[in-house]
């Protein structure tokens, strides 16, 4: 089952922003791992799999924002990134409810790509708020 994504935390240490970008990114991993679990169903993914997931893409994309709200310079870039291709993915999500035949698989495929790449952004996030911190 998907975790839900925390804010963060209100206390300001380092330690416990960065458990919240790993948590938001664990979130995103799962999101993603889910959605392309989904797709690999024998007949496709079930519409009702796809509403499940466009909820749960929005509430790792206000995660998102929340956490990008507490971050500065480059791991803040790379967490406005995440949250554009979530909210990417949300809407490609929402389009294939509403479609049928190859319009579908496209807009499933979209909504997995943007995941990926909103995983990605994290991970860049992550990254970089951990090379800020051994810069110091």
């Amino acid at each position: 089952m998907l975790k839900e994504a925390p804010a963060p935390a209100k206390t300001g240490t380092k330690s416990t922003m960065n458990d919240a970008l790993s948590h938001l990114r664990t979130a995103a991993q799962e999101l993603h791992g889910a959605m392309t679990d989904a797709v690999a169903k024998r007949g496709g993914a079930a519409k009702s799999d796809l509403e499940s997931l466009a909820q749960k893409a929005k509430s790792v994309a206000d995660s998102a924002k929340k956490n990008a709200d507490a971050e500065r310079d480059t791991a803040k870039k790379h967490l406005t990134d995440a949250v554009d291709k979530l909210e990417s993915s949300e809407m490609h999500l929402a389009d294939s409810l509403d479609a049928s035949g190859q319009s579908f698989q496209n807009s499933v495929d979209k909504a997995v790509a943007d995941m990926r790449a909103s995983v990605q952004k994290i991970s860049e996030a992550v990254a970089a708020k951990r090379a800020a911190r051994s810069q110091k």
